[in-house]
Parts: C-alpha cells; sequence; structure tokens
C-alpha cells in the first residue's frame, strides 16, 4: 500500500496524527503532485482548521488545474460555510475536470437547492441517484425537484423508494402526503401526514397538513 492510500486508511480510522505524518511525507518525495496536497488538505477539514485545509486545495490547484478532488474539497469548505454560489462554482469545476461521481452530483445538485434553483438541480441530483441508488437523501431531494416541476407521479414514485431505504424519514412522508393531496388522493395524504407524525412527533407541517386533510374528510362527508 503506498503512502497515500495507508495515509488515507488511517484518516478513516481516526488516526489523523498518523495520516498527516505520511502526507507530509508524500508532499516532501513530491512537490509536483496535488494528491498530497489534497489529501493533507482533507485531514485538515477533518480535525477543524478549514483555513488551512483550504491553502492546501488552492496549493493543489496552482500544480494542476484540472485537479478535481480539490475543487470538490474547496466547495464542501465553502457549503459548510453557506456560500453556496461559491461552493456551486467550484462543484462545477470538480465535475468539469472529470469527477463523475455521485457525491460530487449530489453535492452540486444540493447547493443549486440552497440557491433555489431546482430546475438546475435536478440533471445532477438524478445522476446522483443513477449511480448510487441507495442514497435515500440524494433520492429525496431528487424528489423535491420533481415536486417544483409538479410531477407529482413520479415525486410519488420517487419518494416511495426513499422509504424503502429510510423508513424513519418524518420529511418524506410529509412530502409524500402532500403529492397525495396534489392529485387528489385524500384519504392517503392523510395516512402519509399521521406516519410522518409517528417518525417525528414534532413535525409541525405535518401536524398542519393532518388538520387540512381531516378537515377535507369531514366536509366531503358531511356532503
Amino acid at each position: 500500500m503506498d503512502k497515500n492510500m495507508q495515509g488515507i486508511q488511517y484518516m478513516q480510522e481516526g488516526k489523523y496524527e498518523e495520516a498527516v505524518k505520511l502526507f507530509s511525507e508524500v508532499i516532501e518525495e513530491s512537490p509536483k503532485d496535488p494528491v498530497g496536497y489534497i489529501n493533507f488538505g482533507n485531514v485538515l477539514t477533518a480535525v477543524g482548521e478549514n483555513d488551512k485545509a483550504a491553502s492546501f486545495f488552492k496549493k493543489a490547484l496552482e500544480i494542476d488545474t484540472n485537479a478535481s478532488a480539490a475543487y470538490y474539497s474547496l466547495g464542501n469548505l465553502l457549503f459548510e460555510q453557506e456560500k453556496f454560489m461559491e461552493a456551486k462554482d467550484m462543484y462545477e469545476k470538480a465535475v468539469k475536470t472529470g469527477l463523475d461521481n455521485a457525491d460530487a452530483y449530489f453535492m452540486l445538485g444540493l447547493t443549486l437547492m440552497q440557491l433555489d434553483q431546482p430546475k438546475l438541480a435536478m440533471p445532477y441530483l438524478q445522476r446522483s441517484v443513477e449511480l448510487n441508488p441507495g442514497d435515500a437523501e440524494a433520492r429525496f431531494q431528487y424528489a423535491l425537484c420533481l415536486a417544483h416541476a409538479e410531477l407529482y407521479e413520479e415525486v410519488i414514485k420517487e419518494l416511495k423508494l426513499v422509504l424503502e431505504a429510510d423508513p424513519e424519514h418524518g420529511d418524506a412522508y410529509y412530502n409524500l402526503g402532500v403529492a397525495y393531496a396534489l392529485t387528489d388522493n385524500v384519504p392517503l395524504a392523510l395516512e402519509q401526514m399521521i406516519k410522518a407524525l409517528e417518525v417525528q412527533p414534532d413535525h409541525m407541517l405535518a401536524a398542519h397538513g393532518r388538520k387540512q386533510m381531516e378537515a377535507i374528510l369531514e366536509e366531503e362527508g358531511q356532503q
């Protein structure tokens, strides 16, 4: 196992000092290789040294402007700081320079959702789900994009898959209830609102939705 791989393994095990030592050696031995700087930056991110981490990612990009992992890691730092426009730019560069993985597409899509651009987010979240079908949160965000586009039958299909993967997802039950309500299936809408409250009793939107659905059914029963 080479030093980069060993260092990544140390990171995954929480052995940050050992990882730092190995990545320092990688940089010393190969100062023109961006990988060592990216990995060192990721260790610094893991221990909360975000400013120092950013300088290592930027150094990697000075060496190689196509170092897609450096753009991605910078994007993560900016996203955590809620600098969503800047984060979007970094994720876009990561994808354009060849980072073709589910996480990159998910974070780009999620950032566009934060920027209230669901139409632009949709293809990236769809691609993320295609690459990692088991990612319930990516699928949930994709379903929200579909809801913005008023594609409610597709929303219902996707949210059912979310709940198969994560039966405790209160927001998925709530949004499934909304989708049923918007397709005029009030009994099923009520059922989903109740389930949302079972898994998340403080879900205020679901509580309000439940009252609305109960009122509609009561009114229909009186007619």
